[in-house]
């Protein structure tokens, strides 16, 4: 009689195991749908039309900010790229040029990261459009270990690191940290 209920409730667990309901917080969600904001790592096209010498390819450094001559360092992390063209025409306008075009264009995006039970786990260059999925494949695919009816996926959101745990065909986004689990069984 023991016996049985113990293996009862093993299997009971068991299964709460394999039908786990993902989870995505909110801000999370969010994140997906909103527009993209810029970070330490993208790399943008800024051009001012009609002013060959400031239009060039920039980098974010570290600290979230890009440097153009003339103007020096604008604040662009947690930025859109219109917002972040709107602060440089207003510096540009600042005893620079009467009436300043800017474009704002990300030209490499900031890579993901993909840790655990992947084959070749690591940083990978991102692309509009990926997925889960297509970046497991990117890493290899999975290891024969692998869970692979859901994966974690750690975001930073307004300098706050949201983590949730996701189906392989979640969008992914840029600076993502996708973490694939080891299943038990």
């Amino acid at each position: 009689m023991l016996r049985r209920t113990f293996l009862a409730m093993l299997a009971a667990g068991l299964a709460g195991c394999d039908t786990a309901v993902p989870m995505r917080p909110a801000l999370l969600r969010k994140e997906l749908t909103g527009p993209y904001q810029l970070d330490s790592g993208d790399r943008l096209r800024i051009t001012v039309f009609e002013q060959a010498s400031l239009t060039n390819s920039y980098a974010v450094d570290q600290s979230g900010y890009v440097t153009l001559p003339l103007v020096g360092p604008i604040p662009a992390r947690g930025s859109t790229t219109q917002q972040l063209a709107g602060r440089i025409a207003a510096a540009l306008r600042k005893g620079f040029l009467r009436d300043p075009d800017v474009s704002v264009e990300v030209e490499t995006y900031r890579p993901f990261f993909i840790m655990g039970e992947v084959r070749t786990p690591g940083q990978y260059t991102y692309v509009d459009g990926l997925t889960v999925q297509t970046a497991i494949a990117i890493a290899g695919g999975y290891t024969p270990r692998a869970y692979e009816r859901h994966v974690e996926i750690s975001r930073k959101i307004n300098d706050q690191l949201i983590t949730g745990t996701v189906p392989p065909s979640e969008a992914v986004r840029p600076g993502d940290v996708i973490r694939v689990r080891q299943r038990l069984f």
